[in-house]
């Protein structure tokens, strides 16, 4: 059997510094967003299963990724630091997404690193 064909490989981000850069440049619905995909690495899962497990009301995936959609073009070149299957490709026949593990152990180091970071602007 062979793996589904991933939609635009090419514009998975793949390096921690570039991970982050990203995460620090997004809406905080988006790394809140990315955060969520990190906590199941390597599982695709349908937007409406991402949204539920999130707590978020359905469709609201496609307006985080379209009111992203600008700053990934003009500051990444496309790129994301997440993976799609189209709904041609996909078991549910649903567009999927989800992390990599390297993705997400990058983007988990990041949250890390800020909220050191925060916590360190913080003390007095």
């Amino acid at each position: 059997m062979t793996s589904p064909v991933q939609h635009a490989p090419h514009n998975a981000m793949t390096h921690a510094g570039e991970i982050e850069r990203f995460q620090d440049r997004c809406s905080d619905l988006m790394r809140e967003l990315l955060s969520g995909l990190a906590q199941t690495p390597d599982q695709p899962r349908p937007f409406p299963e991402i949204e539920d497990a999130i707590g978020w009301p359905r469709r609201r995936i496609a307006s985080v990724l379209g009111g992203v959609s600008h700053m990934r073009h003009t500051e990444f070149g496309g790129r994301r630091p997440y993976r799609f299957l189209s709904d041609r490709e996909s078991a549910s026949g649903r567009w999927e997404m989800w992390m990599d593990a390297a993705q997400a152990r990058a983007l988990r180091s990041s949250s890390r690193a800020t909220a050191h970071r925060e916590g360190a602007r913080k003390a007095p």
